[in-house]
């Protein structure tokens, strides 16, 4: 799955039109293989990305939950936290140890 598709349902404000169409684009993108796609595959390109939103839209808005809305600050700290882990460099042995 791409990374780069954030999950969009259950957050307090909701998903506004530009993060469903930001979503959509990121998955034509993988589907297609293309970033960027030629001039011969741009209409299908975009309409692919106006019809993934578009059934994006319809699921965010038809999704039932009991749970409490999340909080986009919160969730955002917490994917930076796990960022930095992720990336972090590798981690340094302390002087005079050995790995057995």
């Amino acid at each position: 799955m791409c990374r780069n598709i954030k999950t969009l349902f259950n957050f307090e404000p909701p998903a506004t039109e530009l993060e469903i169409r930001d979503a959509a684009l990121q998955f034509v993108r993988k589907l297609s293989g293309f970033n960027l796609p030629s001039r011969a595959n741009e209409a299908a390109f975009e309409r692919a990305v106006e019809e993934v939103a578009a059934s994006a839209r319809v699921l965010v808005r038809s999704l039932v939950t009991s749970s409490e809305p999340r909080n986009r600050e919160v969730e955002a700290a917490r994917a930076r936290a796990r960022s930095a882990l992720r990336f972090a460099g590798p981690r340094q042995e302390p002087a005079g140890s050995q790995r057995s």
